[in-house]
């Protein structure tokens, strides 16, 4: 077991290495200096801002000093921001996505596995035929064209949510819906099929000719097992919360860190963008990794596999 989480950690610092190379070489590889503008500033002034970011210095160099800044946590200072490092502006900006993010999380996991539970416990029925018809829907209607309708439908013409921004409980309610419907609906599909197959197990079969109750057979040991491939998913789910989050947060007016790297990309700010994608790398790849160790205790053939490899 030690050495499957030895393997997939140093897999994951591997990975954020050619990650982090990758986004700084093609950045570099885009014409032009990020520090120009519209109107030509002093010449003076242009090698100085250039020195101070170190544009000055051969590429390599760069791509020393930004590594060894990036073992120090230092992501830089923004070109654009005023100025501004790039740690302060992900502190300030990340907790409004990371609300919204762990908000989508569990509503996705939540309702995913109570819509699959429903259908599976139904199946042919008409509860298993409409929670399929909401998970259709659900697969189908992108996030970026279900915020939209959300808003203009329970904001501006019901007027039971706020249109924007994230302040109190009910502003969470629309965005969280726009960004965890695709994650709630595969969730469903998968709980669903793999609760069917469970559910005609011999183990199944065991445990009610024992007699027990139908709600701890559903809970205890059919939702166990049907759980596998929703632990093995949850760190894409995560990705797909952030990655979505961008469009979200910025069609909701959310001040997280969506606004901050659409901006930044607009603006071609290389230290903010190279800052948000590491710090988003480092949280998926973290997230990655907490998945397969929960999918390794959760499935103890992983554990057998894993002990007889160290063996």
């Amino acid at each position: 077991m030690v050495r499957f989480i030895l393997q997939k950690f140093l897999f994951m610092l591997l990975s954020l290495f050619v990650l982090v190379t990758a986004t700084f070489v093609l950045m570099n590889a885009v014409p032009g200096s990020p520090l120009q503008r519209e109107k030509a500033p002093n010449p003076q002034i242009q090698k100085n801002l250039e020195a101070f970011y170190g544009l000055d210095k051969p590429l390599i160099q760069q791509y020393g000093i930004y590594l060894k800044n990036l073992l120090r946590f230092d992501l830089g200072i923004s070109m654009k921001q005023r100025y501004k490092s790039v740690n302060k502006i992900i502190s300030d900006s990340f907790g409004y996505s990371l609300r919204l993010g762990i908000v989508s999380v569990m509503t996705s996991v939540v309702g995913g596995c109570v819509l699959g539970i429903i259908a599976a416990l139904y199946h042919r029925r008409f509860l298993d035929h409409l929670a399929m018809v909401l998970a259709v829907i659900g697969l189908a209607v992108p996030s970026m064209v279900l915020a939209p309708l959300l808003q203009y439908l329970f904001a501006v013409k019901l007027r039971l949510f706020p249109v924007a921004r994230l302040e109190g409980p009910l502003d969470y309610v629309l965005p969280t819906i726009a960004l965890s419907s695709v994650s709630i609906a595969f969730i469903a599909r998968l709980i669903r099929t793999t609760m069917i197959e469970v559910l005609h197990a011999d183990f199944i079969r065991t445990a009610k000719a024992k007699g027990l109750p139908g709600h701890l057979i559903v809970w205890r040991h059919a939702l166990r097992n049907s759980m596998l491939p929703v632990v093995t998913y949850l760190g894409y789910l995560v990705a797909n919360v952030i990655t979505g989050s961008v469009i979200i947060e910025a069609i909701f007016a959310i001040p997280g860190m969506g606004k901050f790297f659409v901006q930044s990309v607009i603006d071609r700010d290389y230290p903010l963008i190279m800052g948000i994608t590491v710090f988003y790398a480092v949280l998926l790849m973290v997230c990655r990794f907490l998945a397969d160790i929960a999918y390794a205790l959760v499935d103890p053939r992983l554990r057998l596999q894993a002990a007889k490899v160290a063996a």
